[in-house]
Order: C-alpha cells, then sequence, then structure tokens
C-alpha cells in the first residue's frame, strides 16, 4: 500500500546545478542535501524543506517540463508568491482550482512548478 510520496524527480541539463542551487535555495528557500557519492557522480542535485524533496538529475538530451510538473503545497502563499517575484521569478496566478489559491512558476531551466494553498473553509452556518 501507497503511503507518501518520498521525492520527485525534474530534469535538468548538464552543467546546469550551479543555476539550480542558486534558485531552490535563494529563491525557494529549500536546502541541499547530499547525494549518495555513487549518484553524485551522474550530477546534478538534491534538495528538501520539511518533508519536500525534489531531485534535480542530469539529463543529456534535456527538454524541460512544461505541462508535467510537482505540486508544492505552502502556507501563505501571497507572501511566498511576492519572495519569488522579488528574487526575479516569474508568478503566474491561477483561479482555476475551486477551494485552492496557487500559482506557476518555472525553475531557471524551464521546468514548471505549481505552488498551492488551500482556502480556509467557512464556518459551517446551519445550527
Amino acid at each position: 500500500m501507497l503511503s507518501a510520496v518520498d521525492h520527485v524527480q525534474l530534469a535538468a541539463p548538464p552543467g546546469s546545478e550551479d543555476r539550480l542551487r542558486a534558485y531552490y535555495t535563494h529563491v525557494l528557500g529549500m536546502t541541499e542535501i547530499p547525494k549518495p557519492p555513487v549518484l553524485a557522480a551522474r550530477g546534478g542535485c538534491w534538495f528538501a524543506a520539511g518533508s519536500v524533496q525534489l531531485h534535480l538529475g542530469v539529463e543529456e538530451d534535456f527538454r524541460p517540463a512544461r505541462k508535467a510538473h510537482p505540486g508544492l503545497r505552502v502556507t501563505g502563499i501571497e507572501a511566498y508568491a511576492d519572495r519569488l517575484a522579488q528574487r526575479g521569478a516569474d508568478v503566474v496566478w491561477d483561479e482555476n482550482l475551486p477551494g485552492h489559491r496557487r500559482f506557476y512558476s518555472e525553475d531557471p531551466v524551464g521546468n514548471r512548478l505549481e505552488f498551492l494553498e488551500p482556502l480556509a473553509r467557512a464556518p459551517d452556518a446551519t445550527v
């Protein structure tokens, strides 16, 4: 039985690790975590924030994920969107998911990322 998502892997072009580190740590506020040595030899980098892990793996014939994407739940979405915008990342709001505030952005190699926060439920008016 499935119990959780361990991580999400995104692809990146060879030689992009420094740009990825700058974006995922400085812009998103994640922490780089060490890859096991045998995997580190392949390039790429891994990041974590709480229980969320994103792995960026080098792909020689890289094409950014423009439709497929991780959906990352945040708290304080307005402030988080401001953080990204202030650090030069595009923020594109989307109001098409009922019960949520959400926006999309892209990492420095063009991978699509979704950020969302559930809306607070109104108190039940029935007595």
